[in-house]
Parts: structure tokens; sequence; C-alpha cells
């Protein structure tokens, strides 16, 4: 904790999603480091990255979740100040725009008379209902599949810096990776509103830096699915699946009759964890789209993967206008 003075109260809630009839949230309640996700120089983005890793938390805190029609829930924080709540709700998708968001208000409900609370215990959250004018969702991984990071460079070194040392509107989104969501996101008559997710390993601590390269670079908004730090130093069981993979079967899991397309990475394991993911969904899964990387024998091994595998349309891609003319092809877009 900082010793010589106590940093504003906040709530961040996640971007997350759900249905006509389920509340789906997670979040964290923290104390603001004041982040200014725009200060560029090696000395700001040193100690930017600090504060997104040292985080001082708020555990056990009641919180007050606030809908559009005055209705409310309760939850409270853990011990690293993370919230998750799934609650069965009636009418969710009346509350939501012409996009299938819905907008709720969180505040702390917990009194902290000696501290200043931010927004005046006020903090906007949003949930994705689909809207029933999509036909598809999309499922999409972050890393060197929509932002340049260097995960096969040496020892990750280029990952690394990237990482902590770039601001999120410098970096570069891979070519023509906005326009190619897009289209997906209007669909096949150009004006749907196919549900679009962002899933990686990287951790929570990088929701606001991710949410804003997204934002910066004109990417569908989505909803953000990142996984807890603590977790990617824990020890995993040898048949532990990992946190991405487990994400996008709850999506599945919560849409049972939509169909998807999964766009990832050829960099590490995307390939073999959506052809399995695939398997596991027969007829669910639309096509599979990986981004090739330069490594010579990653993408050997895929495109050796991909020839024998026939139940989905597999394509490794080196640029977003072959994934175009695949999916239009396929009538997946205009």
């Amino acid at each position: 904790m900082n010793l010589f003075k106590d940093d504003p109260l906040q709530i961040i809630p996640f971007q997350s999603y759900g249905d006509v009839n389920h509340f789906y949230t997670r979040g964290r309640a923290l104390e603001d480091e004041n982040i200014d996700l725009s200060k560029r120089g090696f000395f700001n983005l040193l100690k930017n990255t600090w504060k997104r890793f040292e985080t001082d938390e708020i555990p056990n805190a009641k919180l007050r979740i606030t809908f559009p029609d005055d209705s409310t829930l309760y939850t409270h924080s853990n011990v690293s100040g993370y919230f998750k709540v799934k609650e069965t709700m009636e009418g969710l998708d009346t509350m939501t725009n012409s996009e299938g968001w819905l907008q709720f208000q969180m505040s702390f409900e917990t009194q902290f008379p000696d501290r200043i609370i931010q927004n005046d215990n006020s903090f906007s959250g949003e949930i994705l209902i689909p809207s029933t004018n999509s036909s598809f969702g999309i499922i999409s991984d972050i890393d060197d599949t929509i932002l340049h990071t260097g995960v096969t460079s040496r020892l990750k070194w280029r990952l690394i810096f990237n990482t902590f040392f770039k601001n999120a509107e410098s970096r570069s989104p891979l070519e023509g990776a906005a326009a190619f969501y897009h289209l997906l996101h209007r669909g096949k008559s150009g004006e749907e509103a196919n549900p679009v997710f962002y899933v990686s390993h990287s951790p929570w601590n990088l929701y606001r830096y991710l949410e804003l390269f997204l934002r910066k670079n004109n990417f569908p908004k989505g909803p953000i699915l990142l996984r807890d730090f603590s977790k990617i130093r824990g020890k995993k069981e040898p048949d532990e699946k990992p946190q991405k993979q487990k994400e996008i079967i709850d999506i599945l899991n919560t849409y049972p009759e939509r169909k998807f397309i999964l766009i990832g990475d050829g960099g590490e394991h995307d390939p073999d964890i959506y052809i399995e993911i695939a398997e596991a969904f027969p007829n669910r899964i639309l096509a599979i789209y990986i981004r090739s990387v330069k490594h010579k024998k990653r993408v050997l091994r895929i495109q050796g993967l991909f020839e024998s595998y026939k139940t989905v349309p597999a394509l490794l891609v080196k640029s977003s206008k072959e994934a175009i003319v695949h999916a239009r092809e396929h009538g997946f877009i205009q």
C-alpha cells in the first residue's frame, strides 16, 4: 500500500456477455492508481506497467449493480478484489441497444467514510446480449491475431518489450484485421450485428490497455476475456485445459443454438485448441482462420495438421485479404 496517501477507490466492470435470461459480469474493485494510457516515454511506460501489476485491491467489499429499470443485484469482491456475477433474470433484452449492449451501473455498498470514491461512486458496465439480427458469432484471439506482439521471437523478448514498453495507442494492428472483423460483424446482409468475443492468455491487469487498443484501431466492440495473473504463475494440473479454451467453451455453452467462426494465430496452440473445440461441438464451428507467423517449423506443422483435417473449413492465412476471400466464398460476408 502507498505509505503517503490513499488512492481513490474504483470499480472496473469488464465487458462481458449474457443472454435474454442470464446476466453475467465480472470485474475488479481497486484503488485508482491514475494510470494514463496515453503517456509516452520510457519512464512513464515503465511506471504505468508497474501500476498495472502492483495493484491495491479492495477485498470483501459489497457491491451494488443497478439496471436501467432500477432493479438491483448485489455481489462481493474476493480477497484479490475480483467479482463475478451469474444471475438468472428475465427481460434483459428489453434493456439493450440495437447492437445488443446492456448498460448498468455499479457502486460500493460497503461504506468507506475516510476514503474518496471516484465518479461519485458510480461506475458504468456493459454486457453483450447478442441481437436477434445476427446469424453467427466470432471468437478471436488477440496476440499476433490482431495485435503484433512477437510471441514467436527468441525468448519472447519482443512480446515483453511490446507489452511493457509501448503504449496501447502506438501498438500496431495486423493489416486489414479491423476491416475483416467489421465484415464478419455485419454478416452476409451487411446489416447484421454478429457478436465478436476477444479471448487472450493475457492477465486482467491488461484489460484497459487492450480495450483502448481495440477502440483506437476501430475493431468491433466485444467482450474481452482474459485471465487472473495469479493463475498464470500457478501450477496447472496435467489434464487442465488452457484458460482461453475454457472461455471459448463457456461462450459455446451460453449460446447452444449459435454457430461460430474461430480466429487465431500459429504462434502457439490455437490450431490444436480450435480443432479440439470443433470436434467437441459438432456442427457448431463454421470455419477456423489461423494467422501465419514467421516461424517455418510451426507453419509446416499447421499446414500438415490442416491438410489432414476435413471436418471444418480450416485455413492458414498470410493476410486478411485471404480470409476475406474465403469468408465471402462461404457466404459469411458480403
